[in-house]
């Protein structure tokens, strides 16, 4: 194996936030389960967002949001997502850019327009997101730089990006440039994952040892594996990925490893504000320790450290010196 000069690389969605507060009674006009994610036609996200509250607008998507907390952790990070050559485009690179994070997708020509998810946050903290997927969803293996690939120590793949074809074949050729370069290769769980038959797909890469290091929220890991018992779905995934990571919510979190099961109480939090992006900065966190050479524990604890400081305020981006608050 050679010498890395790249902590983390990630392939997710490229996506520009939009968050608005809104009451129950929205919700259900509109006919959203709270706490959901569902995708967004043109026309659709078009309609959903006349009818928000005024929005604050921020780059956004899944692992981008972890890349966003590793470099604040102090991790070198790369970025590898599709936008549109476009006003959200040129935000979205500028903001990852503005963070630390290595950027460097080529551009693609609008029509489809760069991606943007409306999340609406109720009194509760709770987020429910829509998302329109746009140029994100256009992802190819021909936008993967392998040497970039290669240099990192860790390459992160994002949930969402798995159904489409398009950008799945591009996380597995990344998969398979990471793995034959030595390095470790982590998943993150999505929502999108438990929709038609795309979970079935997802178990066959795991099993298939596509995955060293898995992460995923306990709704997530029942959803995937079927299991209704809980140490069920931890034993069901644990033989299949050298690291499992759970989280659950208020009860903490739980990892695996070799058979050597960790636990933590999740980190206190004074007043919870927002829910949105805390499974992201709890995988940024994870990572910062874990490539830093820190055990499991400590792993867990600064992963659990980065998702109370975002559900304290408003967004998935640190908006607090992380790396001070994480001991890094």
């Amino acid at each position: 194996m050679t010498s890395t000069s790249l902590d983390i690389v990630a392939i997710g969605d490229a996506i520009v936030d939009v968050f608005a507060t809104c009451d129950d009674a929205f919700l259900e006009e509109r006919g959203f389960a709270k706490g959901s994610m569902r995708l967004l036609t043109t026309d659709e996200a078009r309609d959903l967002y006349a009818a928000m509250g005024p929005g604050r607008e921020v780059s956004g998507g899944s692992a981008a949001n972890s890349m966003a907390g590793a470099a604040a952790l102090g991790l070198s990070a790369a970025f590898v997502g599709q936008v549109a050559d476009d006003q959200l485009g040129a935000i979205f690179a500028h903001d990852m850019r503005s963070l630390g994070v290595k950027f460097a997708t080529p551009l693609i020509a609008d029509p489809p327009p760069t991606g943007r998810c409306l999340i609406l946050v109720t009194p509760d903290a709770q987020r429910t997101m829509s998302t329109f997927p746009g140029a994100s969803h256009e992802l190819t293996p021909a936008a993967l730089d392998p040497e970039l690939i290669r240099s990192a120590s860790v390459t992160f793949l994002e949930g969402y990006l798995w159904g489409p074809e398009r950008p799945r074949a591009a996380m597995l050729e990344a998969a398979r440039i990471a793995h034959a370069a030595g390095r470790t290769v982590a998943f993150t769980l999505s929502e999108s994952l438990c929709l038609g038959d795309r979970r079935h797909g997802v178990l066959g890469m795991i099993e298939a040892g596509t995955v060293d290091l898995l992460f995923g929220n306990e709704e997530e890991v029942r959803h995937l594996t079927g299991c209704g018992d809980f140490a069920e779905c931890v034993e069901s995934l644990s033989k299949h990925v050298a690291t499992l990571v759970i989280t659950r919510g208020a009860r903490g979190a739980v990892a695996v490893e070799s058979d050597y099961l960790v636990e933590i109480p999740a980190a206190p939090v004074e007043r919870i504000v927002d829910t949105t992006g805390a499974g992201d900065l709890f995988a940024a966190g994870f990572l910062a320790a874990r490539c830093r050479g820190r055990p499991l524990r400590a792993c867990l604890e600064t992963g659990s450290i980065a998702a109370a400081e975002i559900i304290s305020h408003f967004g998935a981006r640190p908006e607090a010196d992380l790396k001070e608050l994480a001991g890094l």
